[in-house]
């Protein structure tokens, strides 16, 4: 038999008092008698009475919700990053509705749209494949907070990135200072953040005077994007004997394309992936990595939305964090 849940009307009539005066109470009004409050409040929790959230947010008009949309999570990064923004969004009394987009732009929008017929209060987008005008239209309706895309997207919307440019700077300093020329990149496809770090490969290789030992190969943003960039790479130019590979994942599919090749890691070839997520550090991969700060980036982005939601007409900010390199067993000395 199912137990019935305790009504209003069955804290008024317990507590001896209205309705009315209950829904104040509860709803924190200065108005209602210390004595009454102390008597409802007794009332309530005798009874197991829970307000309804829907109706509190009515009689509010505040959900004390946060819409958060992740590009995917088969990526652990965006996980990573959410653990950051939800620890911080329940730090600040409020909870998270989380949607992904699948890496699909009409998945993505219809998913916004439906955070947006909930009414949350902002929006946080760990990454996206939306254009400017949409985000734009989006923000004079609800507040919006972007993670990781360094693109510029528009007034009162804010940011906060990773420096990719000097996270793979990083990266092409250690080899350099391991005795390698021919370091190649392989990419991480055609987003802002793959041209960005496809950028910082480039301007650093130029730095050290390396431009014509520039290898680049076309991949993506997965283990088999690495590993098919990887094997095409290798094959076309055995010279190369290090590779800064556009994300972990992706460094994960160049680690089993160089295995297949007979290309022994690090004696043969160094490899660096870029993320620093967990699954780098096992034993079993112990993969070089540029590490962002990925909780400190869900921390920060989820207080950059609150402060808009709480001064919406702000200037727009754009925070962008340091990386750090993070040496292990995939990175070695140039052979010969």
């Amino acid at each position: 038999m199912t137990t019935r849940r305790p009504t209003i009307n069955d804290v008024a009539e317990r507590a001896g008092v209205s309705k009315s005066l209950v829904s104040l109470a509860l709803a924190g009004s200065a108005k209602v008698a210390p004595a009454s409050r102390a008597a409802i409040q007794a009332a309530a929790e005798e009874l197991g009475y829970r307000r309804n959230a829907a109706a509190r947010s009515l009689a509010e008009r505040r959900t004390r919700t946060v819409g958060v949309l992740a590009l995917t999570l088969h990526n652990p990064v965006f996980a990573e990053i959410l653990d950051g923004v939800q620890s911080r969004v329940r730090e600040r009394g409020y909870h998270c509705v989380l949607v992904t987009g699948d890496s699909d732009p009409l998945v993505e929008r219809h998913q916004i749209e439906q955070l947006l017929d909930l009414q949350v209060e902002g929006l946080i987008l760990i990454a996206h494949r939306q254009d400017r005008s949409y985000l734009q239209e989006v923000a004079e309706q609800v507040p919006i907070t972007v993670i990781t895309q360094p693109a510029e997207v528009g007034a009162h919307i804010d940011l906060v990135s990773n420096d990719d440019i000097a996270g793979v700077g990083l990266a092409v300093d250690h080899l350099v200072a391991l005795g390698h020329r021919h370091i190649a990149h392989v990419t991480g496809g055609t987003s802002s953040v793959a041209n960005t770090r496809l950028a910082g490969y480039r301007r650093a290789m130029q730095a050290h005077g390396l431009q014509d030992c520039m290898r680049t190969q076309d991949g993506t943003f997965s283990d088999d994007g690495g590993y098919r960039g990887t094997r095409a790479l290798l094959s076309a130019d055995p010279t190369v004997t290090a590779i800064v590979v556009a994300n972990d994942i992706a460094a994960i599919g160049a680690l089993a394309a160089a295995q297949e090749l007979g290309r022994s890691v690090p004696k043969d070839l160094s490899v660096i992936g870029y993320d620093g997520i967990a699954l780098s550090g096992l034993r079993s991969i112990d993969l070089t990595t540029v590490a962002q700060p990925l909780t400190e980036l869900g921390i920060t982005g989820a207080d950059l939305l609150m402060d808009r939601i709480a001064e919406p007409s702000a200037p727009a900010r754009r925070i962008e964090l340091a990386p750090q390199l993070i040496v292990r067993g995939s990175t070695a000395p140039a052979n010969g």
